[in-house]
């Protein structure tokens, strides 16, 4: 299900990308002692008491912004207020409370959001105690915190999770295949979407980002019901433009996260471009599956061998994907529409299978006897039995001497052994490396 998305705002300068990177538990968005410094939304997965959620980080806030760039900050402040479910405030403990402060505040009284109140860079007694001033601000109990050495980001995280809506219920209907249509801006995705579902569900348009929202429909394909989610277009982070496109990516981001398998959109006539391949690489580091859709197939000048030499060009652009379903279509006319869910389905299928233990193991073993792992510091990797605990995606569990003699060279042949014995085409597939238990204890 979409997980919660929760907002971090305030005027520059206040820490926010500090505390971003300490509430994901990772240094990606870039910090400096600088104003102005975030320009693009960050955004990234956490959890805390059990509940996950998305946290975004969202430029500065400016009162009377001097240039056009930083005339939009207010806007895309407001989205972001839009589109969370809960709202932090930082602001800073040995600034004060600013113009800006008051500002942000009046904005979000107004919005009805739920805001908890972070007073950041309190890394002393002394600084922690000047925090009671921002009771002034009217929204509540301000929290102390030090996102740079980490101080109070735990009472920060239990009042926002205090706040978030209660979690969804799983559905009954959980296992129905998910599909999701993604692309960058103007590939044709909601006409596939109308093209699949034979009537006008998505506004279409020659306006790229039209789509703002995600529209789901239930349909049935071959008698099976498919949940199909039309997102709206997804650029690389760089060219996102300023405003209500920002959060159209957060909200695609998010269908991507629902989704089992991607159909990832790509325009002919335009040919592959890197945001296409940017946009590949967020459902990938999800463990999504993929079909390639080349749509306005139509507009393109064929010979008996177009399609072939147009499939190498795809192969190699996204040689890093495991192998995806290639469908070229038209969806304007229609042409081949119909093998899009098709191939969806065949790749929803293979990430369900379940491989039998002894044959999982007679894949491991063989292969690593063709090709024995180098030494390492006179010890060689050494691979005892292997287990599958989870299908979508498919995910494989090996238990072995020594997690850290594997090379990534080594777990990619593994992983090229597992695909040749076993049809994966469309999936990416988990490998986790466990030490056996007598192993560890040494």
């Amino acid at each position: 299900m979409a997980k919660p998305v929760v907002a971090i705002v305030g005027r520059p300068n206040v820490g926010k990308s500090t505390l971003f990177n300490r509430l994901i538990g990772e240094r990606r968005a870039i910090v400096e002692d600088l104003p102005g410094t975030t320009r693009d939304r960050l955004y990234g997965d956490t959890d805390w008491n059990g509940r996950e959620f998305l946290v975004v980080d969202t430029a500065g806030l400016e009162v009377a912004p001097a240039d056009e760039l930083t005339r939009h900050v207010q806007d895309q402040v407001r989205q972001a207020v839009a589109e969370a479910d809960v709202i932090v405030l930082l602001t800073d403990v040995r600034s004060g409370i600013t113009a800006a402060d008051r500002e942000a505040a009046d904005l979000l009284r107004r919005s009805g959001k739920p805001v908890v109140l972070g007073v950041n860079k309190s890394d002393s007694f002394r600084y922690a105690q000047n925090a009671v001033e921002f009771y002034e601000l009217g929204l509540g109990d301000p929290i102390p915190v030090s996102a740079l050495q980490g101080l109070g980001t735990g009472d920060l995280l239990d009042a926002v999770v205090a706040l978030l809506p209660p979690a969804e219920p799983e559905p009954v209907d959980d296992d129905i295949p998910k599909v999701a249509i993604i692309g960058r801006p103007n590939v044709g995705k909601s006409q596939l979407l109308n093209a699949i579902l034979g009537r006008e569900r998505s506004v279409v348009s020659d306006v790229p980002g039209t789509t703002r929202d995600t529209i789901d429909s239930r349909l049935e394909v071959n008698g099976r019901p498919v949940l199909l989610i039309d997102t709206a277009g997804i650029r690389r982070r760089g060219r996102v433009e300023p405003g209500v496109e920002k959060y159209s990516v957060l909200r695609s981001l998010r269908a991507v996260s629902r989704a089992d398998v991607v159909l990832l959109v790509i325009d002919a006539a335009e040919g592959i471009t890197a945001q296409d391949t940017h946009v590949a690489s967020y459902a990938l580091e999800a463990y999504k599956g993929f079909v390639i859709v080349v749509n306005k197939w139509d507009l393109i000048e064929k010979d008996t061998y177009t399609a072939d030499r147009y499939t190498e060009q795809v192969r190699y652009a996204f040689k890093f994907l495991p192998d995806p379903p290639v469908v070229f279509i038209s969806a304007l006319t229609g042409q081949r529409v119909p093998r899009v869910l098709e191939a969806a389905l065949g790749v929803y299928d293979r990430r369900q299978q379940r491989i039998p233990t002894a044959q999982l193991n007679q894949i491991f073993i063989e292969a690593q006897a063709a090709h024995p792992p180098p030494h390492v510091r006179g010890r060689r990797f050494r691979i005892y039995y292997a287990t599958q605990p989870e299908v979508n995606p498919p995910t494989f569990v090996l238990f072995v001497n020594d997690p850290k003699l594997l090379h990534f060279s080594y777990q990619r042949y593994l992983e090229n052994q597992l695909r040749e014995r076993v049809d994966l085409a469309g999936t990416p597939v988990r490998l986790i490396f466990r030490p056996r238990e007598s192993d560890e204890r040494r």
